[in-house]
């Protein structure tokens, strides 16, 4: 593990922290870097009031000095501006039971009834606080100091919808270096206007049925070397190490790598990238049905992830549960929520691969400062060539 981090905050609290360790020193970074890519997460047809009253800025509290970073931990903060309507709901000192807003009832599909049984908390408060959406904030924020790293070095991800609900929409016929440049003007981050129409129409009868939606969005990553994880130890493969942060956010319920599910239908004479070579691309394969990793190893061809995004489990409409105290049948707790967040988790999404490709990159170049890095990826590049 070349660089790692760890998050801090409930959704209603102060804020959410993240420190950052193992990133060079003498790299440019500016709080405009990350609120950037803050933005972009909010943005997306279907959100909640919770969008409305957030307008998430970072501040930087170490690790950065007049613009460059010095090596040592960076510390990100950003605030919670609804913290002033939780601050009795949410205080670290004990208060009286009458405010505490006790939640009783858990949400199916949610972490609140798991989490309650697993730390013996009778109010899911304590559960939902941190189980929270919110707490990716501040894994964007790290993911965008990560954008930074490989922007250097010509790495760039981008993603788009591919089907939210019964809506599926396709990126063909669009240059891949402009998916992002499309996909950012459009509510729910589909590149076809048709389809866009189509989607929002469903969120809005999803909305009027007090119900919510999920999807699929697919991640693509361009430039990464080959020879980024390995195929020696279990923990160092690539495609495992991206499908396990994936897998981290809230309410992800499937990862693909390339044409994963399809290609398990298929013969392997029709799934596998024939291997080519000439003088100008070197080494590279015919087509990019494995999604640009082998082995799990990055094969030097566009890294492609489809994600699988369940609907939002708090129901404006809720489901029927059980009361954790007089064990009786009730309806789920609600509390104010998105009808669909897939447009915001497919950017969140290129924050969690960014931070792993930038993992993978400075576990292989290695190197404590920019210009280190720099000379050990020329080497490294011209090996790749050599070869």
């Amino acid at each position: 593990m070349a660089i790692r981090f760890l998050t801090a905050g409930e959704s209603h609290g102060k804020g959410s922290f993240v420190i950052l360790e193992g990133f060079p020193s003498k790299m440019a970074l500016l709080s405009e870097d990350i609120n950037i890519e803050l933005a972009r997460r909010q943005k997306g047809y279907g959100r909640g009031g919770r969008m409305l009253i957030e307008n998430d800025q970072v501040e930087i509290l170490s690790g950065v000095r007049n613009g460059y970073t010095l090596g040592s931990p960076i510390t990100l903060f950003v605030k919670n501006k609804d913290y002033e309507n939780w601050q009795k709901v949410m205080s670290p000192d004990p208060v009286e039971e009458k405010i505490m807003n006790f939640l009783r009832r858990p949400r199916p599909g949610h972490a609140d009834l798991s989490g309650g049984i697993k730390y013996n908390h009778r109010d899911l408060r304590n559960v939902l606080e941190r189980a929270s959406a919110r707490e990716t904030t501040v894994r964007v924020a790290a993911g965008a100091v990560a954008k930074k790293l490989l922007k250097t070095f010509n790495v760039m991800i981008q993603s788009h919808v591919v089907q939210l609900g019964s809506v599926q929409s396709t990126g063909n016929g669009f240059q891949k270096n402009k998916i992002n440049e499309i996909a950012d003007k459009s509510p729910v981050r589909m590149l076809q206007k048709k389809d866009e129409t189509r989607a929002m129409r469903l969120i809005d009868s999803a909305k009027n049925k007090g119900d919510t939606l999920g999807g699929i969005f697919e991640i693509y990553i361009a430039g990464v070397p080959v020879g980024l994880g390995s195929h020696v130890q279990w923990d160092r493969k690539l495609d495992g190490r991206l499908a396990q942060s994936l897998m981290s956010m809230q309410a992800i319920k499937g990862v693909e790598i390339g044409k994963g599910f399809e290609n398990a239908t298929r013969l392997g004479s029709q799934v596998h990238d024939e291997i080519s070579y000439n003088k100008r691309k070197k080494f590279y394969h015919l087509t990019n049905r494995a999604g640009g990793i082998e082995g799990g190893m990055s094969n030097g061809e566009p890294i492609i992830i489809r994600v699988a995004k369940k609907p939002i489990s708090t129901l404006r409409k809720p489901l029927s549960s059980i009361d954790i105290e007089s064990k009786k049948v009730i309806k789920a707790a609600y509390e104010r929520s998105d009808v669909c967040a897939l447009p915001a988790a497919s950017v969140i999404g290129e924050s969690l691969c960014a931070w792993v490709i930038a993992d993978a990159f400075l576990e292989k170049m290695g190197g404590d400062f920019m210009e280190e890095i720099q000379q050990r990826y020329r080497f490294y590049l011209n090996h790749v060539k050599s070869f």
